[in-house]
């Protein structure tokens, strides 16, 4: 019980040290808190843009067409709106999914900062020398990249839908928030999160400066992306036992990323290697 409550002691005080140092910097702090919003709006230009300057008719003669077809399969209910609605629902229901560049981004900027750049200051030798495992190390630092991309996503998620029904599509809120959006925003934000942080850190392990570490760790961007172009499309509907099997799968990339995190985290030789 001592050793738990000394490792949970350890991690605790990386995450506050990590988070001193973060929103301590304008330009970190900046970037953590004003990107959420800036995907928000993206997110609602485009759907407003389509909406209103593209007539049901184009839609329907688009590849958009079979993408709607099969929501409309897994979600019956929407059919008694009309076609324009319906296209409303159906791009709203990729908004989950879009979402999660918001921790993946956060998780990679966390990554990041807290390791290239601490090695760059020289600010990361002291903390190599105390008691704290690696394990420990790395767990603290993406926990706290992972809490405030998590809390963050929740908060922009409640202003688009808040802006949804300023916009006057308060009514089709019932369509939208359904299963899928809380499955996406209670488990695969924080699944994410943790993996693109993973991925940072491995970047991190290869790199030189920042950038470079964000150029690996950001590959993680495309799979989201190919979600939403997926379903958009018609290939695939992430529902049921599919999205669970995702959600699983997610778990067993995090785990093998976090061991993979640890053994190229080398403590006792990586301010040497990185001079």
């Amino acid at each position: 019980m001592n050793r738990r409550n000394s490792a949970q002691k350890r991690i605790t005080n990386v995450m506050k040290k990590e988070w001193k140092v973060v929103f301590s910097d304008l330009n970190s702090g900046m970037f953590v808190t004003v990107l959420p919003f800036i995907i928000m709006v993206q997110a609602l230009v485009v759907l407003y843009l389509v909406s209103r300057y593209a007539g049901p008719a184009a839609l329907q003669n688009t590849i958009l067409r079979a993408g709607m077809e099969k929501w409309l399969q897994v979600f019956p209910e929407i059919s008694q709106l009309s076609v324009a609605e319906q296209f409303q629902v159906f791009f709203m229901g990729q908004i989950p999914y879009y979402f999660l560049l918001i921790p993946t981004m956060i998780a990679v900027s966390f990554a990041t900062f807290s390791i290239v750049e601490e090695k760059q200051t020289r600010t990361l030798e002291p903390l190599l020398a105390t008691p704290v495992r690696t394990w420990e190390l790395l767990l603290g630092k993406s926990l706290a990249g992972l809490f405030p991309s998590l809390i963050l996503t929740w908060i922009v998620a409640g202003c688009f839908l808040g802006m949804i029904a300023a916009i006057g599509w308060g009514n089709l809120i019932q369509y939208v928030v359904n299963r899928l959006w809380v499955v996406s925003l209670v488990l695969l934000v924080p699944l994410i999160s943790f993996l693109s942080f993973m991925l940072g850190v491995i970047g991190s392990s290869r790199a030189r400066d920042p950038k470079g570490a964000q150029n690996l760790a950001i590959i993680i961007v495309l799979p989201v992306l190919a979600i939403v172009i997926m379903q958009l499309v018609g290939v695939t509907v992430l529902v049921g036992r599919t999205l669970l099997f995702v959600c699983m799968g997610m778990v067993v990339l995090d785990i093998v990323f976090l061991k993979a995190a640890v053994g190229l985290f080398q403590r006792e030789s990586i301010v040497i290697t990185w001079r």
